[in-house]
């Protein structure tokens, strides 16, 4: 999969630099919020640029943003272990085990042991039924239980789990399998930042860049999912992203002129900031439609 990634670079640079281009159309729009700082405004001190990536990640990847964000715990936000053995179809199957794979990232940050083997165990079961050898997280399920690596490690571990687990569905001719999975862990970050982060009452600017900075990455899924359109499952789904990507395409993000780095190697932007145009309706719908789809997902 992530070989494939850098034949959709092309798709992503001309949508990231329209929105640093000035002219009329820039001009028609006001920027809502702002993540620039006073410093960087006034250019009295040098400031860290922030990275924002655009590229497509494994589902323990995804789930750094929660990092970033500072995302409170709630237990009741995440897809229960027992609804494993209710996902009977191979895309069921593998959707949740991208989903389960982000929950686990999400009980990483608190340090919840237990949990942490549970939701493991059960990405493992996921796997199974997808034809992918229990090596893969055997190892790391064992350090968990034996209490002998720290998190970071188990982290690391888990996520090099996740590649081997791609790597193994694309040689095995199953490419469509692995980006439902991939998408799974997508929709499941939106899901949780949405919903414990995102306060319509009281927007941080932080937050909104964070949700608003996902159209890059939602544009990479869905030229990479329009390879496996013979499998009418990626056609379903493809539809509903699309329909999201409506939202997403409402508004504009803007940088300032020569504040823009683009690491093709990395699959990053860096910037000192951004300006959105984005508007707390548009930001409620997205919530609203990635919920729905979240729970269209997690069903049996």
């Amino acid at each position: 999969m992530k070989r494939s990634l850098s034949l959709l670079l092309l798709l992503l640079l001309p949508f990231a630099f329209s929105c640093k281009r000035g002219g009329k159309e820039k001009e028609s729009y006001v920027p809502v919020f702002s993540t620039y700082n006073s410093d960087s405004l006034k250019k009295k001190v040098p400031t860290v640029k922030n990275e924002i990536y655009y590229g497509i990640l494994t589902p323990v990847e995804i789930s750094t943003i929660f990092n970033r964000l500072g995302i409170p715990y709630n237990n009741d936000i995440l897809n229960p272990i027992t609804n494993k053995d209710l996902y009977l179809s191979s895309s069921k199957a593998s959707i949740n085990t991208g989903i389960y794979g982000v929950d686990f990232g999400y009980l990483k940050i608190f340090g919840l042991g237990q949990q942490m083997i549970d939701y493991m165990v059960t990405i493992r079961e996921m796997s199974n039924k997808l034809g992918i050898p229990d090596s893969y997280l055997n190892d790391p399920i064992k350090k968990v239980q034996n209490d002998t690596s720290e998190p970071d490690t188990i982290f690391f571990l888990m996520n090099d789990a996740y590649t081997k687990m791609e790597t193994h569905l694309r040689e095995g001719g199953r490419e469509s399998t692995a980006g439902l999975m991939v998408m799974g862990g997508w929709i499941e970050a939106m899901y949780i930042a949405t919903q414990l982060v995102y306060n319509p009452e009281k927007p941080d600017a932080e937050v909104i860049q964070k949700i608003s900075q996902q159209k890059y990455t939602l544009t990479t899924l869905l030229s990479f999912l329009k390879n496996y359109y013979d499998d009418p499952v990626v056609v379903y789904y493809s539809k509903k992203l699309k329909y999201l990507k409506n939202y997403f395409d409402s508004f504009d993000i803007y940088f300032k002129k020569g504040d823009l780095e683009i690491d093709t190697a990395k699959q990053v932007f860096r910037s000192t900031g951004s300006k959105m145009t984005v508007s707390i309706e548009t930001l409620n719908k997205i919530k609203d439609y990635t919920a729905k789809l979240r729970t269209e997902m997690v069903k049996p």
